[in-house]
């Protein structure tokens, strides 16, 4: 009655993207120009990390196989974002000893997480969840782990040489480990030191200023005294690690947490 209308929506059904299924197999990837470009990306982001050197391979040594795992990586409404292509080395062919040697991982306490979560009420500090992009490829290996070169991405000068690896790899059966002492050794010269009851609790003290960091594996949460002083610690770690912060805590290690006016943990 007033000219007041609604525009019409004109829905495509054809242009919703059906994307392409997993590979059974490297080969079957490679042979399909989705899946290659996925494996081109993580092949050039281990190279660019320097994750390994070719060498030629050493008589009576253990040498590991590389695998590719394939899947789809989903946005937040569950609709199909991009593929992902991830070089692991086998970890089942590892020999203790030989090629690793301590493989288990501090990882933090129940009761550590829930007096660091009633700190935070009682002070009414906020407290975020950091999120760190291919964690494990930061651990720096202390042993001499040979791996075989991946498939599809053979040197053609040398395609007898083998990978010495100088960087983590996810599948070792060490790459827990190495991904958190690299992580400590970073928090360590930023000020903070480990709980002696917890290690996997960082504290920061500094005058009035103090901040608590939670790792478990690659799951961080932390917590600051001042929105400064998180600021500082983020900007701090994501000069060194590919970090993001996820906002405020909503849920961790199977607590769920919700902020009104007060916190709330289930």
């Amino acid at each position: 009655m007033h000219g007041i209308h609604k525009p019409k929506i004109q829905f495509n059904l054809t242009t919703s993207i059906t994307p392409s299924p997993l590979p059974h197999n490297p080969k079957a990837a490679l042979s399909n120009p989705n899946w290659k470009a996925a494996m081109l990306d993580e092949f050039d982001a281990l190279i660019k990390n320097k994750t390994w050197e070719l060498v030629p391979c050493p008589q009576n040594v253990n040498v590991i196989r590389s695998m590719w795992i394939f899947h789809h990586k989903n946005k937040s409404d569950g609709s199909f974002e991009r593929y992902k292509a991830r070089l692991v080395g086998d970890g089942r062919s590892q020999q203790v000893g030989s090629d690793c040697d301590e493989t288990f991982n501090l990882v933090v306490k129940p009761t550590t997480i829930h007096i660091i979560l009633t700190i935070t009420l009682s002070k009414s500090w906020s407290i975020h969840q950091l999120d760190v992009k291919n964690a494990f490829l930061h651990g720096e290996l202390q042993e001499t782990v040979y791996m075989y070169q991946p498939m599809g991405f053979r040197d053609p000068i040398h395609p007898d040489y083998v990978c010495l690896l100088k960087k983590s790899l996810y599948g070792l059966k060490q790459a827990p480990r190495a991904w958190y002492q690299r992580f400590a050794d970073f928090a360590f010269t930023l000020g903070f030191s480990h709980s002696k009851y917890d290690h996997s609790l960082f504290i920061y003290r500094k005058g009035n200023d103090m901040a608590y960091i939670l790792l478990y594996v690659d799951d961080i949460i932390l917590t600051a005294s001042s929105d400064a002083l998180h600021r500082s610690i983020m900007s701090l770690f994501a000069s060194e690690f590919a970090m993001k912060d996820l906002g405020t805590l909503s849920y961790f290690l199977g607590l769920a947490v919700t902020q009104s006016c007060r916190w709330f943990i289930s």
